[in-house]
Protein backbone atom coordinates (compact mmCIF):
# COMPACT_ATOMS: atom_id res chain seq x y z
CA UNK A 1 0.00 0.00 0.00
CA UNK A 2 1.43 3.57 -0.80
CA UNK A 3 -1.08 6.12 1.42
CA UNK A 4 0.33 8.92 -0.88
CA UNK A 5 -0.43 7.28 -4.01
CA UNK A 6 3.15 7.44 -5.15
CA UNK A 7 6.59 7.40 -4.88
CA UNK A 8 7.97 9.18 -1.36
CA UNK A 9 11.05 10.39 -3.58
CA UNK A 10 12.33 9.93 -7.16
CA UNK A 11 15.08 8.66 -8.94
CA UNK A 12 18.56 11.48 -9.07
CA UNK A 13 20.09 11.41 -12.51
CA UNK A 14 23.82 10.73 -13.14
CA UNK A 15 25.98 13.40 -14.25
CA UNK A 16 27.92 12.19 -17.11
CA UNK A 17 30.22 9.74 -16.53
CA UNK A 18 29.30 8.65 -13.29
CA UNK A 19 28.44 4.84 -12.94
CA UNK A 20 25.16 4.39 -13.33
CA UNK A 21 23.12 0.94 -12.86
CA UNK A 22 20.32 -0.86 -13.64
CA UNK A 23 17.26 1.37 -14.04
CA UNK A 24 19.62 4.46 -13.82
CA UNK A 25 19.62 6.96 -16.45
CA UNK A 26 21.99 10.37 -17.09
CA UNK A 27 20.87 13.82 -16.73
CA UNK A 28 20.97 16.32 -20.07
CA UNK A 29 24.18 17.56 -20.64
CA UNK A 30 23.29 21.03 -20.42
CA UNK A 31 22.34 20.26 -16.73
CA UNK A 32 25.78 18.45 -16.59
CA UNK A 33 27.45 21.76 -17.87
CA UNK A 34 25.61 24.18 -15.35
CA UNK A 35 26.47 21.77 -11.91
CA UNK A 36 30.22 21.05 -12.97
CA UNK A 37 31.25 23.73 -15.15
CA UNK A 38 29.68 26.90 -15.79
CA UNK A 39 26.64 28.25 -14.11
CA UNK A 40 24.03 30.34 -16.56
CA UNK A 41 23.86 33.28 -14.61
CA UNK A 42 23.73 35.03 -11.58
CA UNK A 43 20.46 33.35 -10.53
CA UNK A 44 21.67 29.83 -10.55
CA UNK A 45 22.76 28.47 -7.12
CA UNK A 46 24.96 25.46 -6.83
CA UNK A 47 24.65 22.94 -3.21
CA UNK A 48 27.08 19.77 -3.77
CA UNK A 49 26.33 17.48 -0.70
CA UNK A 50 27.94 14.41 0.43
CA UNK A 51 25.75 11.22 -1.24
CA UNK A 52 24.98 9.13 1.53
CA UNK A 53 24.68 5.40 1.28
CA UNK A 54 21.43 3.81 3.13
CA UNK A 55 18.09 3.54 3.14
CA UNK A 56 16.03 6.39 1.56
CA UNK A 57 13.34 7.10 4.24
CA UNK A 58 10.47 9.82 4.87
CA UNK A 59 7.97 10.87 7.26
CA UNK A 60 4.95 12.30 6.01
CA UNK A 61 1.71 13.47 7.56
CA UNK A 62 -1.80 13.06 5.95
CA UNK A 63 -4.88 13.47 7.07
CA UNK A 64 -3.12 14.55 10.46
CA UNK A 65 -1.59 11.34 10.64
CA UNK A 66 2.36 10.52 10.36
CA UNK A 67 3.16 7.90 8.36
CA UNK A 68 6.91 6.33 7.80
CA UNK A 69 7.66 5.41 4.38
CA UNK A 70 9.99 3.61 2.21
CA UNK A 71 11.61 5.42 -1.22
CA UNK A 72 8.97 3.59 -2.69
CA UNK A 73 5.93 5.15 -0.87
CA UNK A 74 4.86 1.83 0.92
CA UNK A 75 4.20 2.21 4.34
CA UNK A 76 7.61 1.22 6.23
CA UNK A 77 5.62 -0.91 9.14
CA UNK A 78 4.55 -3.11 6.44
CA UNK A 79 8.22 -3.63 5.00
CA UNK A 80 9.76 -7.27 4.99
CA UNK A 81 12.82 -5.40 5.94
CA UNK A 82 13.61 -4.90 9.56
CA UNK A 83 15.39 -1.86 9.13
CA UNK A 84 11.95 -0.54 8.04
CA UNK A 85 10.60 -1.71 11.42
CA UNK A 86 12.64 -0.08 13.27
CA UNK A 87 12.55 2.91 10.88
CA UNK A 88 9.12 3.25 12.38
CA UNK A 89 9.69 2.56 15.66
CA UNK A 90 12.31 4.99 15.84
CA UNK A 91 9.45 7.66 14.17
CA UNK A 92 6.98 6.64 16.70
CA UNK A 93 9.27 7.32 19.45
CA UNK A 94 9.76 10.97 17.97
CA UNK A 95 6.35 11.60 17.00
CA UNK A 96 5.68 14.90 18.45
CA UNK A 97 9.00 16.42 16.76
CA UNK A 98 7.67 15.03 13.66
CA UNK A 99 3.90 16.49 14.38
CA UNK A 100 5.69 19.73 14.77
CA UNK A 101 7.46 19.72 12.06
CA UNK A 102 4.79 18.94 9.44
CA UNK A 103 1.94 20.31 8.08
CA UNK A 104 -1.00 18.01 6.09
CA UNK A 105 0.45 16.81 3.09
CA UNK A 106 4.14 17.40 3.77
CA UNK A 107 7.12 14.71 4.35
CA UNK A 108 10.49 15.32 5.48
CA UNK A 109 13.01 12.66 3.41
CA UNK A 110 16.53 11.74 4.23
CA UNK A 111 18.79 8.73 5.15
CA UNK A 112 18.36 5.98 7.12
CA UNK A 113 21.92 4.65 7.95
CA UNK A 114 21.34 2.38 10.54
CA UNK A 115 22.00 -0.88 8.44
CA UNK A 116 25.54 -0.89 6.50
CA UNK A 117 24.36 -0.68 2.85
CA UNK A 118 27.65 -0.74 0.50
CA UNK A 119 29.14 1.81 3.10
CA UNK A 120 30.30 0.96 6.38
CA UNK A 121 29.40 4.13 9.02
CA UNK A 122 30.74 4.67 12.37
CA UNK A 123 27.56 6.88 14.05
CA UNK A 124 29.17 7.24 17.49
CA UNK A 125 28.95 11.21 16.41
CA UNK A 126 26.01 11.42 14.24
CA UNK A 127 21.88 10.36 14.19
CA UNK A 128 21.48 7.29 12.45
CA UNK A 129 18.66 9.46 10.19
CA UNK A 130 20.19 12.30 8.35
CA UNK A 131 17.20 14.33 6.60
CA UNK A 132 18.07 16.20 3.75
CA UNK A 133 14.79 17.40 1.76
CA UNK A 134 11.25 18.81 3.20
CA UNK A 135 8.34 18.24 0.24
CA UNK A 136 5.33 20.45 0.49
CA UNK A 137 3.54 18.78 -1.78
CA UNK A 138 4.12 15.33 -4.27
CA UNK A 139 7.12 17.58 -5.99
CA UNK A 140 7.24 20.57 -4.28
CA UNK A 141 10.66 20.77 -2.49
CA UNK A 142 11.85 23.28 -0.35
CA UNK A 143 15.38 25.27 -1.54
CA UNK A 144 17.90 24.40 0.82
CA UNK A 145 18.45 27.72 2.84
CA UNK A 146 14.54 27.46 3.49
CA UNK A 147 14.56 23.55 4.30
CA UNK A 148 17.59 24.23 6.81
CA UNK A 149 15.77 26.95 8.32
CA UNK A 150 12.68 24.93 9.09
CA UNK A 151 14.26 22.27 10.77
CA UNK A 152 17.07 24.04 12.72
CA UNK A 153 14.75 23.99 16.02
CA UNK A 154 14.40 20.63 15.65
CA UNK A 155 16.26 17.86 16.54
CA UNK A 156 17.12 16.19 13.39
CA UNK A 157 20.64 16.18 11.52
CA UNK A 158 20.77 17.35 8.37
CA UNK A 159 22.69 17.22 5.26
CA UNK A 160 25.80 19.97 5.14
CA UNK A 161 26.17 21.50 2.13
CA UNK A 162 30.46 21.11 1.23
CA UNK A 163 30.05 24.37 -1.20
CA UNK A 164 27.03 26.22 -1.70
CA UNK A 165 27.39 29.72 -4.52
CA UNK A 166 26.98 31.17 -7.55
CA UNK A 167 29.59 29.11 -8.94
CA UNK A 168 29.39 25.37 -11.08
CA UNK A 169 31.77 22.72 -9.03
CA UNK A 170 33.68 20.20 -10.78
CA UNK A 171 33.53 16.61 -10.24
CA UNK A 172 36.95 16.31 -9.24
CA UNK A 173 36.24 19.44 -6.69
CA UNK A 174 33.73 17.97 -5.41
CA UNK A 175 35.12 13.87 -4.80
CA UNK A 176 38.12 15.69 -3.14
CA UNK A 177 35.72 17.38 -0.57
CA UNK A 178 34.08 14.21 -0.12
CA UNK A 179 37.37 12.01 0.42
CA UNK A 180 37.21 12.79 4.08
CA UNK A 181 33.35 11.79 5.44
CA UNK A 182 31.37 13.98 7.41
CA UNK A 183 29.17 11.52 8.58
CA UNK A 184 31.29 8.79 9.72
CA UNK A 185 31.71 6.62 6.81
CA UNK A 186 34.23 4.03 7.20
CA UNK A 187 34.40 3.08 3.70
CA UNK A 188 35.31 5.60 0.67
CA UNK A 189 32.20 8.19 0.56
CA UNK A 190 30.20 6.76 -2.69
CA UNK A 191 30.31 10.33 -4.40
CA UNK A 192 28.28 13.62 -4.33
CA UNK A 193 24.63 15.11 -4.90
CA UNK A 194 24.53 18.14 -6.59
CA UNK A 195 21.61 20.81 -6.08
CA UNK A 196 21.04 23.43 -8.68
CA UNK A 197 18.65 25.99 -7.64
CA UNK A 198 17.44 29.13 -9.43
CA UNK A 199 15.27 32.30 -8.60
CA UNK A 200 14.15 30.68 -5.50
CA UNK A 201 13.13 27.12 -6.49
CA UNK A 202 15.25 23.93 -6.53
CA UNK A 203 15.50 23.46 -10.61
CA UNK A 204 17.31 20.28 -10.52
CA UNK A 205 19.16 17.70 -9.03
CA UNK A 206 22.05 15.22 -10.12
CA UNK A 207 24.88 13.09 -8.89
CA UNK A 208 28.09 11.47 -9.35
CA UNK A 209 28.82 7.56 -8.19
CA UNK A 210 32.37 6.35 -8.14
CA UNK A 211 33.22 3.49 -10.96
CA UNK A 212 34.53 0.99 -8.23
CA UNK A 213 31.38 1.34 -6.48
CA UNK A 214 29.74 -1.40 -5.59
CA UNK A 215 25.86 -1.35 -4.47
CA UNK A 216 24.76 -3.45 -1.98
CA UNK A 217 28.27 -5.03 -0.93
CA UNK A 218 27.18 -5.18 2.74
CA UNK A 219 23.66 -6.33 2.64
CA UNK A 220 23.21 -10.04 3.64
CA UNK A 221 22.47 -11.41 -0.20
CA UNK A 222 26.42 -9.93 -0.84
CA UNK A 223 28.27 -9.80 2.42
CA UNK A 224 29.26 -13.85 3.04
CA UNK A 225 27.59 -13.33 6.19
CA UNK A 226 23.36 -13.59 5.34
CA UNK A 227 22.66 -11.07 8.15
CA UNK A 228 22.68 -7.56 8.25
CA UNK A 229 25.46 -5.89 9.13
CA UNK A 230 24.52 -2.57 11.48
CA UNK A 231 26.21 0.90 11.76
CA UNK A 232 24.26 1.15 14.92
CA UNK A 233 22.69 -2.08 16.32
CA UNK A 234 19.19 -1.70 17.12
CA UNK A 235 19.00 -2.58 20.53
CA UNK A 236 21.70 0.96 21.64
CA UNK A 237 18.55 3.16 19.61
CA UNK A 238 15.85 1.34 22.20
CA UNK A 239 13.80 0.37 19.29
Amino acid sequence: MKPLGYRAYGSIAHLPNSRIGVGDHHCHEGQGKIATQKVRDKHDLVIVQEKLDGSNVSVAKLHNRLIPLTRSGHDASTSPYSQHIYWTRWVNQRATLFDALLREGERVCGEWLIQAHGTRYDLTNHAPFIAFDLFLDKDTRLPYHAFKHRLANFELETIEALFCGNEAISVEKALEAVSQSRYGAIDEVEGAIWRVERKGEVDFLAKFVRHDKQDGYFLPQHNGLEREIWNLPPAWLGV
